[in-house]
């Protein structure tokens, strides 16, 4: 794992950015604490630094150039089945120095340019440099596992791994107000979009080719996307066998390291299954769990201690206490490059730090919710499209869940605000339900926040979520569901939380459930296969039950909750009140509506708080996030 960065200049003007290229490769140090090195072609810098994983010796250093002089690379990622094509690479002539995937991956390139990428089973973001074309060649892995943001204006094209990274060059960045609105819809920001109106993140699975000599505009090239439903489809049973056996070689595939591994076990489905699959195939697996001393109903060490002990694992409990996520608390924001307000980021970069201390690397379950629909949500959405009868009745008592729902860290409070978003939900278009659902905040509550959001910045942000919520089709078959979320949850969410907050602690997390073989062939199945009347996940629990203890077959999906509302209301009363969101400061900053804020702040210390600690939290994170990175940058109209 390692962190990349890279910059072509135009002109005279982009010429100047090349004395600040080093101390943009400095800035990914946490990504590759071992070593970094660069190289530059004319106009061309390239920078990396490495977590050495694969080959720990010089040999395996980048950036790495062909025995021709002619191709650099620079690879952030895993090639898991690169020995497979070894010996392919040799007998085209091309000798191997080393024994790492960057050296196969290199001469691939080389021999077959982009399409070489179909071959690889990983995950990734790459530039090559072609010097005697000068041609630059970026590209980015399935599912966008491993980020890379550009920029490019008439003087120069900048790439990197991380926005603090590309922040060093000085670029001309002003804030990009619909990406601020749908990141307090969403607590995330849309991808491919980002906080600047000048920086994209390159889509999963496209790349990117330029030329070094003459700036014109950038293309994004399609070179892979979720193949559609065959026309006839497997028997369960089958299925089911095909799904063991392509999650096992998923998880074997990821265990090449010749560093230290172990897994993540939360005592979900799906942890639990990589772990139980991990562990037969070395001894004494390491496995990691957090819990929570003062947070009992979110506690799952039980359960991660069960699957433990069926599978003999060398098994670590990180027993802490709300002080110590507490005590992260500012490290974690001070990490983060662009907003990002999923609280549950929190946890991660603690879990990340402890198991760092042990291993560098470790195995994680992401991707098998969106996958085989492991979310209330789609629990939610088969019973609209299927069930109306259970849709009517919910309903009735929609009204007094209204009135009595709290927050998500409240049992009850949660129910009863599960139940009168459901309500909501029913009501709109599949579409529009969608969104929704995915949201934490309504557009309208969110337009209110932003001051004088202008027509314009509404629109494209509308036209964004239109890119996602177009692949929603409805009918009985929930596929398209599972599509969006790989398209806006999963690459938007869940995979820039574990990347941002394992790569601040020099952590790599490998996910077995995003293996390219593994997901085509579970997107060919039908949606009964994975979700029912009685079942979620359904063929992936019953494929695996063998694995797992009972206690864990038959519980149900329940995540951590930061204790935000706590914390809000004493410890950090005071910085929001007096720093982050102080009306004065709201009023000078001239982005956000400070009538508003102040409402919400009073809903906050309500006896009915509803949703405001989530959305108290978005505006926290950007306003950490503002102070650090923010406020020096071009501020246009909103």
């Amino acid at each position: 794992m390692c962190g990349i960065t890279g910059l072509v200049s135009y002109s005279d003007k982009g010429n100047q950015l090349f004395s600040k290229a080093e101390q943009a490769v400095s800035y990914l140090k946490f990504r590759g604490p071992d070593a970094g090195g660069s190289a530059q072609h004319e106009n061309v810098f390239l920078g990396h630094r490495r977590l050495s994983i694969i080959d720990l010796s010089e040999a395996g250093a980048q950036p790495m150039t062909d025995a021709s002089g002619r191709f650099t690379i620079i690879f952030n990622g895993e090639f898991f089945n690169f020995k497979e094509h070894r010996e392919f690479v040799k007998s085209k002539g091309f000798p191997l120095k080393s024994n790492s995937d960057t050296e196969v991956l290199l001469y691939l390139y080389l021999i077959e340019k982009e399409n070489c990428l179909q071959r690889i089973n990983g995950f990734f973001s790459l530039a090559v440099y072609d010097n005697e074309q000068h041609e630059l060649f970026l590209a980015r892995d399935r599912y966008g596992v491993k980020p890379l943001l550009y920029y490019h204006d008439a003087d120069c094209f900048v790439f990197a791994s991380e926005m603090k990274s590309m922040l060093q060059y000085g670029l001309s960045l002003s804030i990009d107000y619909a990406s601020l609105f749908s990141y307090l819809q969403l607590n995330y920001i849309q991808p491919p979009f980002s906080i600047f109106k000048e920086v994209k993140k390159l889509k999963p699975g496209h790349f990117i080719k330029l030329k070094a000599k003459k700036q014109f505009a950038v293309e994004e090239t399609c070179w892979y996307s979720i193949p559609e439903q065959p026309i006839t489809f497997p028997d369960y049973e089958s299925a089911k066998k095909q799904i063991e056996k392509l999650t096992d070689d998923a998880v074997q595939r990821r265990m090449i390291s010749d560093v230290p591994l172990g897994c993540f076990l939360s005592g979900g489905i799906d942890s639990s299954i990589t772990t139980a699959l991990a562990a037969r195939h070395t001894k004494h697996l390491k496995t990691f769990s957090i819990g929570f001393r003062d947070e009992p109903h979110f506690d799952e060490t039980a359960y991660a201690q069960a699957v433990a002990q069926m599978h003999r694992t060398d098994h670590t409990v990180f027993s802490l206490t709300n002080d110590d996520l507490y005590e992260i608390l500012f490290d974690a924001l001070d990490y983060l490059d662009e907003p990002f307000a999923d609280s549950s980021a929190l946890n991660i970069y603690l879990l990340s730090k402890h198991t760092r201390k042990e291993v560098t690397i470790a195995l994680s379950g992401d991707g098998a919710d969106e996958l085989f629909g492991g979310y209330n949500k789609h629990r939610a959405e088969w019973i609209i499209r299927n069930h109306k009868i259970w849709t009517s009745t919910l309903n009735l008592i929609s009204p007094i869940a209204s009135a009595f729902a709290g927050s998500r860290q409240s049992k009850s409070g949660n129910l009863l605000r599960q139940v009168h978003r459901f309500a909501e939900g029913s009501k709109m278009a599949s579409q529009e339900r969608y969104w929704r659902w995915c949201s934490l905040s309504s557009e309208q509550d969110s337009r209110l926040l932003i001051s004088g959001l202008s027509a314009e910045a509404i629109e494209h942000a509308e036209s964004r979520k239109k890119s996602v919520t177009g692949l929603i089709k409805g009918g009985k078959d929930m596929n398209d569901i599972f599509r969006a979320d790989f398209n806006l949850v999963l690459t938007g969410d869940m995979l820039v939380k574990v990347d941002m907050m394992s790569m601040a602690n020099s952590l790599e997390v490998r996910n077995p459930f995003l293996d390219v073989e593994l997901v085509n062939y579970v997107f060919g199945l039908p949606s009964r296969f994975k979700i029912d009347k009685s079942s979620q996940k359904k063929i992936l629990k019953e494929t695996f039950a063998h694995l797992l203890p009972e206690k864990i077959r038959k519980r149900g999906k329940k995540g951590f909750e930061v204790p935000l509302l706590k914390w809000f209301r004493t410890g950090l009363k005071s910085k929001i009140e007096n720093d982050w969101l102080n009306i004065n400061f709201i009023r000078e900053q001239g982005i956000f509506n400070a009538d508003e804020i102040r409402k919400l702040k009073q809903q906050l210390y309500s006896s009915h708080p509803g949703e405001s600690a989530a959305r108290i939290w978005a505006l926290i994170v950007f306003q950490h996030w503002w102070k650090k990175y923010g406020a020096g940058f071009k501020k246009i109209s909103s």
